[in-house]
């Protein structure tokens, strides 16, 4: 889920929550270029960069949970989180300025228990034997272990990297270490169009796990491939790596 006013805005993240990235696609917060440089990538092999919220990890129902022990629910009238997180006592919104709080204490007490998004551990795990895999995920750095704890106990153990802002930048450095076939998933249309812009190369899929959301927001307009299954994602990357041969 993202907000309208702020394009680097993902499913964890909400409009004021922190200092808003700059527009440029091609941008790429500080905190993220050690992460990446880090990483042991394979020069010549593929690489899947996957986001985490809605793609590997059922973002919303855990929201939706902390929501309830927070006496909240979540009015899916659109795609975003502002305006939409109600009182349920009084149905009144949370106001904006309550928002980054909200949303730091759902990260706190949720980031490591998100349950895995079906088929997502079985379907890396066959495309990790023809390709590399790297979480990029906007969860604040600090609960970066806390996300790769999680992710591991679900039998996705690959790195991750905690990004800031839009995604293209990232993307642009990781495909530069393995000048190979680029495959990113995500499931906010701005991060997949500032991809397109950064990599033009990259095969985008947009994917949306939870079913309620793809219906709000349909086919980001720059995506390759738009689906709510794994399956089907991870036909669509067999299908191209066979095509490159790969």
């Amino acid at each position: 889920m993202s907000e309208a006013r702020d394009p680097g805005a993902t499913a964890g993240e909400v409009a004021g929550a922190r200092p808003k990235p700059a527009p440029d696609p091609l941008a790429i917060d500080e905190s993220v270029i050690p992460q990446i440089d880090a990483l042991s990538l394979e020069r010549g092999r593929p690489l899947i960069v996957s986001d985490a919220d809605e793609v590997l990890l059922q973002f919303l129902v855990g929201l939706e949970r902390y929501l309830e022990t927070q006496g909240l629910w979540l009015d899916l009238t659109s795609f975003a989180l502002t305006g939409n997180i109600r009182r349920r006592d009084t149905n009144e919104p949370v106001p904006p300025s309550e928002m980054p709080a909200l949303m730091d204490g759902f990260f706190v007490a949720s980031t490591h228990e998100l349950d895995v998004v079906p088929g997502a551990a079985e379907a890396l795990d066959a495309l990790s034997e023809r390709a590399q895999v790297v979480v990029l995920t906007n969860v604040p750095l600090e609960q970066k272990a806390k996300r790769e704890a999680c992710l591991g106990a679900h039998g996705i153990p690959w790195p991750v990297i905690a990004n800031k802002g839009l995604k293209g930048g990232a993307v642009r450095r990781l495909a530069a270490r393995v000048e190979a076939p680029v495959f990113f998933l995500d499931d906010i249309p701005h991060n997949l169009t500032s991809v397109a812009k950064a990599h033009m190369p990259t095969h985008l899929i947009h994917f949306i796990a939870d079913p309620r959301l793809s219906k709000l927001l349909g086919p980001a307009k720059d995506s390759h491939f738009h689906t709510t299954e794994w399956s089907k994602a991870r036909s669509f990357i067999e299908e191209k790596l066979a095509a490159e041969g790969f």
